[in-house]
């Protein structure tokens, strides 16, 4: 049986990675990935999506042809563009009703699997210390804030075990999206200075001098000259 300390941290990973995608984003992965399946709403699903295809080449051609110059053609087009346009809107009505119900189920046993779960083992576990400290390392004030609620004094209860597991995930994935984008950063810097991989000179503007005023000396020998 997997250690209790690693079933807690998982269950705090899978939290963390379902928050960070997003619960919608989630549920349409999903319910795209049940359609695909044989369901009962996976074959209105495939022609929901031929139609949506089919609506946005229609579209497109529709916006290549000329109202004025090729009536004809284009008033053809707009007739078949409603129709499948039509089509698609009814399907699409029929489907959102069993989606709407897919996500409602989906949702909940989501938040049974995860965070259900996490709570239950947090209360059947209450009292079972996580590991213990030695004794003597911390106050008794720190352990006894480590132990709470109801673990022995001394050790790190289960709660303790799972807020320390999802700060250490937040911080990791903190510090590998700051990596990531220094790294896109840096690449997108290089390919602007160039192919060899150095920086151009950049041209500083010289203020053009004037023509009109001269130093005050050339000035005076200007006007004896004259």
């Amino acid at each position: 049986m997997p250690s209790l300390l690693l079933i807690v941290f998982v269950l705090q990973l899978v939290i963390h990675l379902i928050n960070s995608f997003g619960a919608n984003a989630l549920n349409n992965w999903i319910w795209t990935l049940y359609n695909k399946g044989p369901t009962p709403t996976a074959k209105a699903y495939k022609e929901q999506v031929r139609l949506r295809r089919e609506v946005v080449k229609l579209r497109t051609q529709m916006n290549a042809t000329s109202s004025q110059d090729e009536f004809a053609k284009w008033a053809k087009l707009r007739r078949a563009h409603d129709k499948t346009l039509a089509e698609y809107e009814k399907i699409s009505s029929s489907l959102n009703a069993s989606k709407a119900s897919f996500d409602s189920t989906f949702t909940f046993g989501r938040y049974a699997c995860t965070n259900g779960l996490r709570l239950v083992l947090q209360f059947w576990y209450a009292k079972q210390p996580m590991y213990w400290i030695p004794q003597g390392w911390l106050p008794s004030y720190v352990e006894w804030i480590l132990s709470f609620p109801r673990a022995p004094r001394g050790s790190v209860s289960i709660q303790i075990w799972g807020i320390a597991c999802a700060s250490i995930i937040q911080m990791l994935h903190t510090a590998l999206t700051a990596g990531i984008a220094l790294v896109i950063g840096k690449n997108g810097k290089n390919g602007k200075n160039g192919k060899n991989g150095k920086a151009q000179p950049q041209k500083v503007p010289v203020p053009a001098a004037s023509s009109t005023e001269l130093p005050k000396g050339e000035e005076g020998e200007s006007k004896k000259q004259s």
